[in-house]
């Protein structure tokens, strides 16, 4: 009896113990995380005042480029990571409110809510440590970057708040930028004396190939090292035009002594797609006989075809990563306040960074509705908007472009929050180029056809306004060089239901 007894009572004691290990285990787990989580956002600040200092200073070492590049890419990283663990917490909450007139089931895919891993909390940590212990690393490694950045030069101007910040500078490009400007500069003493240097950049349309280059162009180093700056379009490129180059093309930027025909001129020569290789050929050789030795040519096109013209490697654009996209919206959203102050705003913002798949011209369309509005309610209903967008256009592009409305050639749809208004229907969009909307400050000039009151594209998102037949609708208008105007032509369409018996109608007219 008492051998039965001291059984029971040996199992009981090792069941209570097993019991309070996993007990402590799972309450040591939950703090790990948090304390984690506090390591990571103090990291995510050490890191962000390294980079900020950095891009404070007019850094042109490669190499320390390339690091400061790495810095950035990891802090991204970091963001969207402790953005995820803290803000996705709200997501069942969110997804039983319904505060806007219609909604859309919640994607079960989106990058977003991939990058919890998995729901065990086992995997949850593992993850979330991998990228505690590369901040640590890297910051640790960075000691050296930092004596060597502290030792260039600060650039003059720094916006206060780092929204505006990027409200009016470029986003991502520094070293894509840095490598443009050292071609520019670098001498050719390696070549003969009719040499000349070009440099091809590839893309995707909207990448910001324009925009790098625009950039690049308005530094004051290249605008001392060349005399004239000249910009040509495909449209340009004609024999007729290649007969008289020096006259051709559009200039951006002169001195006085360009007019005397024997200092360094840059070309900048934009194309969408292909160019004939024997066009080209006569271009380059026309350029080289009109233009002074060290002058430069950079051609940009969304094929990569053109890289064959290159007397260098080409400089391929691509979008941004997820974490880069998602601190950019971040940012851009939130403005100068902390995501963290309102949880479930930023979990909202986080889906809308998702649906719009890294679009530039998403980003420009909303950020500034999304801050001067701060309710839950409205961005939830921006958020709906934008699903209502791409289900509504993807049902019927589908098969030719599953992934980006916005590269769809034929005409999009765009929802209204009131259904009983007409359908709207997007038939074209392009960007109208500064000189036509914009003097070089970037303000609306008062003789320009947009210098009136125009449409945007929000009103007729939000019912706000219908205007009849045929319109211009200005989608988003850029604050940084080279100042465009993204601008759709717009048409008001009948509800489906009614197009189809309209057509039912007419054909039984018809017979």
């Amino acid at each position: 009896m008492e051998v039965i007894v001291s059984a029971i009572m040996g199992e009981f004691a090792n069941r209570t113990i097993s019991f309070l290990i996993q007990k402590y285990s799972k309450r040591v787990t939950t703090t790990t995380e948090e304390e984690r989580l506090d390591n990571l956002q103090r990291l995510l600040l050490r890191v962000r005042i390294i980079i900020e200092d950095a891009e404070e200073r007019h850094v042109t070492n490669q190499a320390m480029l390339h690091q400061l590049n790495i810095l950035r890419k990891e802090m991204y990283r970091g963001y969207y990571t402790l953005d995820t663990f803290r803000f996705r917490a709200h997501d069942v909450k969110k997804e039983k409110d319904h505060e806007v007139s219609y909604s859309f089931v919640l994607s079960k895919f989106n990058h977003a809510k991939r990058v919890c891993f998995c729901s065990d909390s086992d995997e949850r940590v593992k993850e979330l440590e991998k990228v505690v212990v590369s901040l640590e690393t890297i910051i640790g490694d960075a000691n050296e970057f930092i004596k060597l950045s502290s030792t260039y030069p600060r650039l003059s101007r720094q916006p206060y708040s780092m929204y505006l910040l990027l409200d009016k500078c470029m986003f991502g490009r520094q070293m894509e930028m840095e490598c443009v400007i050292n071609f520019l500069l670098q001498e050719e003493i390696t070549y003969g004396a009719d040499h000349l240097g070009v440099l091809p950049i590839i893309g995707p349309g909207k990448v910001g190939k324009s925009t790098l280059v625009e950039h690049a162009c308005i530094d004051e180093r290249v605008r001392s090292h060349f005399s004239q700056i000249v910009f040509f379009s495909k449209d340009g490129l004609t024999d007729g035009n290649i007969v008289t180059l020096k006259d051709c093309g559009t200039t951006k930027h002169q001195t006085h002594d360009a007019l005397g025909g024997s200092e360094r001129r840059l070309v900048v020569v934009e194309l969408d797609g292909e160019i004939d290789q024997g066009l080209w050929e006569r271009f380059y050789s026309a350029s080289k006989s009109c233009f002074a030795y060290g002058s430069k040519i950079i051609i940009t096109s969304r094929s990569d075809k053109i890289a064959s013209f290159g007397t260098t490697q080409p400089l391929k654009l691509q979008f941004l990563t997820h974490e880069a996209f998602w601190y950019l919206f971040r940012v851009r959203a939130f403005g100068s306040s902390d995501p963290a102050e309102n949880p479930k705003l930023a979990s909202l913002a986080m889906d809308m960074a998702s649906e719009v798949s890294g679009c530039f011209t998403s980003v420009n369309m909303f950020n500034g509705p999304l801050r001067s509005n701060t309710t839950t309610r409205f961005w939830s209903f921006v958020l709906a908007t934008i699903r209502g967008f791409k289900q509504k256009n993807l049902s019927i592009y589908s098969s030719t472009n599953p992934l980006d409305p916005w590269a769809v050639v034929a005409p999009l749809y765009i929802p209204r929050a009131n259904k009983n208004l007409d359908t709207v229907a997007i038939l074209n969009n392009y960007q109208r180029n500064c000189n036509e909307t914009h003097n070089y400050s970037g303000l609306i000039t008062a003789s320009s056809p947009s210098a009136a009151s125009q449409i945007m594209v929000q009103d007729i998102m939000f019912g706000t306004a219908t205007p009849p037949g045929k319109f211009e609708v200005l989608a988003w208008r850029s604050h940084i060089p080279p100042y465009y105007s993204c601008v759709f032509d717009c048409e008001i369409k009948r509800p489906p239901t009614c197009m189809v018996s309209r057509k039912k109608k007419t054909k039984k007219i018809g017979i």
